[in-house]
């Protein structure tokens, strides 16, 4: 993935509202399950990839 080349991040219609299941197995709160649930979407999944891997690689952090 080159970091010159910036992706578009995913727009969902307004309104739009994720369904999610908490799991039973555990405790798991509400935003646990909304995060999980959202990187299961490739649009999210791929533009958080890309937003870590900028971060990650980001020189100008260490020039502070």
């Amino acid at each position: 993935m080159k970091l010159r080349q910036i992706l578009k991040s995913p727009v969902f219609p307004l309104g739009h509202k994720w369904e999610f299941k908490k799991r039973k197995d555990g405790y798991e709160s509400d935003v646990t399950a909304l995060v999980r649930r959202m990187c299961e979407d490739e649009a999210v999944r791929d533009d958080q990839a890309w937003a870590w891997e900028r971060w990650r690689n980001d020189a100008s952090a260490l020039k502070k």
